[in-house]
């Protein structure tokens, strides 16, 4: 079992990849925003490339839990993706990912601009990581 996390940004859709094996989630790729049919083809190809089995679209909830415009894109991206890619696509809450990202690469050393190249693969992995976490809480837990 292969899993890719999408993190769908204003500007680019960060990408990273799992599997089920070593449960490790690690950063992959950034989409630039060209358009949906465009943006849906590019994701599709790297789930394929990867023979990816399962997509996890980051959702970001406001604070309270809520669902603003943001999360109503991503849910509707979700499911233009599960048209194209053929594979089950879920939804995973992301929220604080980018700012977990940014923190991580700034304690690492990369300046602003190495930051901006890679937060949102970066923020796809972290995403990715807490629902395979999750995931295996809910098997253990059966």
């Amino acid at each position: 079992m292969r899993y890719l996390g999408v993190d769908p940004g204003r500007a680019r859709i960060g990408l990273a990849l799992a599997d089920e094996v070593l449960r490790t989630a690690r950063a992959h790729s950034m989409v630039p925003r060209r358009g949906d049919a465009a943006d849906l083809a590019a994701i599709a190809e790297v789930a394929r490339q990867y023979e990816v089995t399962r997509a996890v679209v980051g959702l970001p909830l406001n604070m309270d839990g809520s669902h603003g415009p943001a999360a109503k894109a991503a849910v509707a991206e979700a499911a233009r993706l599960a048209t194209v890619a053929g594979v089950p696509v879920e939804l995973h809450d992301e929220r604080r990912t980018t700012v977990s990202a940014d923190r991580s690469m700034l304690d690492a050393g990369l300046n602003a601009i190495e930051r901006r190249q890679r937060v949102d693969k970066v923020a796809a992995a972290i995403m990715l990581q807490s629902w395979l976490d999750a995931r295996r809480s809910r098997q253990d837990a059966e």
